[in-house]
């Protein structure tokens, strides 16, 4: 027994005197390199150092082994990653504007990914669907795609499942695809980038992570005060972009386009269906019942418009410096200022060939495409009163004498209706100064 405790004893104190001497030596041996740098030596070089080099690269998010994007415009990770939500509505040219976010090259742009929620949940009403909304932006804002697979009905989820995968600037450039250059400008060949080969989600994850801004475009966030929590959110810190558009415009655009239209108009238009202001608008006209719904959703719109307007005005400072308001009129007559405006908000740089781009999409033949949701150089005057030659003196006043509009606009701006003429005072459109003198009463071609 005595023997035992005394090899105990005597391990211990040789593992307590080892320890002793080979404290100072490690502490000699560190400061050994800087000595032998004072005196001109060398270190020694590594064994394997392309290797090493490699597997550092593997291991760097900020840049691809390939060369596709170089360290100098990777994320520097010294500087927060800003995020952008371009909030907007149905047929307010937020397409277009968008496409300005998508051309450019250090922008990871998303076209509208909260329509699959709408879809995967109708007949579902937009108001109860807008905490969904948010959670799905706050995961893609992290780079965290796995949230489509809530939706996707499949684990196995690609690029292809991203709605407008096929106008994406990154989906559809190296190094997930080779149709196109990422710096290149010019809008996305869709027949071209339909047949690139369809990659796991990860792999656009991959992607998101090295750039400095990710901007989403999105119609389904009916209420700005919905993003107020993400405005707050220190790992997010979102900046909103509101885009409005003259509402004759719009309404005028919506009627066009009313058959793709006419489903998330019903889901709009039963966000308020325990309202008895709009319990009238869920029993359509039997003769024309896409008409009614359509029709009836802007008034929704417009509600929710003068509701951000108000939240704005009354806002703290942390909100309203993280916010800008833009009018398409704007953005199409001034395509140049306003583009500077758009990019010096966002954090990033305008190019001789990116303002070229806004001047050709402005300046094109027509009034728009065959195809309503396609993005296409435009005629931008004509875009903008399309509406005076296309709506009827019917429609006009229809909107005009609505209830809705005579409140939006007293409410805004102190006009009355007026009785004796049966119309408004004021007939112009000029978000500036609060006016929103919607739907003015106008003879056809006037």
């Amino acid at each position: 027994m005595k023997r035992r405790l005394q090899k105990k004893y005597l391990i211990l104190i040789l593992a307590y005197s080892g320890l002793l001497l080979l404290v100072p030596y490690v502490l000699d041996y560190r400061d050994k390199p800087v000595e032998r740098a004072r005196h001109g030596f060398t270190q020694q070089q590594p064994r394997c150092p392309d290797l090493e080099r490699t597997v550092a690269l593997l291991w760097d998010n900020g840049e691809k082994v390939n060369g596709s994007r170089t360290a100098a415009s990777a994320v520097n990770q010294s500087q927060p990653r800003v995020h952008i939500y371009v909030h907007a509505t149905w047929r307010t040219g937020s397409s277009f504007f968008g496409e300005l976010f998508n051309q450019h090259p250090d922008v990871f742009y998303l076209y509208e990914p909260m329509w699959h929620i709408w879809q995967a949940l109708y007949p579902g009403d937009g108001e109860s669907l807008q905490g969904a909304v948010r959670d799905m932006m706050s995961a893609l804002y992290r780079c965290d795609f796995s949230v489509l697979k809530l939706y996707a009905g499949s684990q196995n989820v690609t690029t292809s499942f991203v709605f407008g995968w096929k106008m994406n600037k990154v989906i559809c450039s190296e190094p997930l695809c080779n149709v196109h250059k990422r710096h290149e400008i010019g809008l996305v060949n869709e027949s071209k980038c339909s047949k690139c080969q369809k990659r796991d989600i990860r792999e656009l994850e991959r992607e998101c992570k090295k750039y400095p801004v990710i901007v989403i475009k999105g119609v389904r966030i009916l209420d700005l005060s919905t993003l107020v929590p993400l405005v707050k959110d220190p790992t997010v810190n979102l900046k909103i972009i509101q885009l409005f558009r003259d509402p004759r415009a719009v309404h005028n655009s919506r009627l066009k386009s009313k058959q793709a239209l006419v489903k998330e108009s019903i889901q709009v238009l039963r966000s308020k269906k325990q309202d008895e202001k709009y319990k009238r608008l869920l029993v359509p006209n039997k003769t024309n019942r896409v008409d009614s719904y359509v029709s009836g959703a802007m008034e929704l719109i417009c509600d929710n418009w003068l509701n951000d307007l108000m939240l704005i005005k009354n806002s703290p400072p942390w909100l309203t410096s993280n916010y800008l308001r833009m009018r398409y009129e704007d953005l199409v007559l001034q395509p140049l200022e306003e583009l500077r405006k758009l990019y010096h908000f966002s954090n990033l740089s305008s190019s001789p060939a990116l303002e070229a781009f806004a001047l050709n999409m402005t300046h094109g033949r027509g009034y728009s495409s065959e195809k309503p949701f396609q993005i296409s150089s435009r005629d931008a005057k004509e875009a903008i009163y399309a509406w005076r030659e296309r709506l009827s003196v019917d429609q006009i006043s229809q909107a005009t004498r609505s209830p809705w509009l005579r409140g939006l606009v007293f409410r805004a701006e102190g006009t009355r209706w007026n009785k004796k003429t049966s119309n408004w005072n004021v007939v112009h459109w000029d978000l500036a100064t609060m006016d929103l003198g919607c739907f003015a009463s106008a003879e056809p071609g006037q």
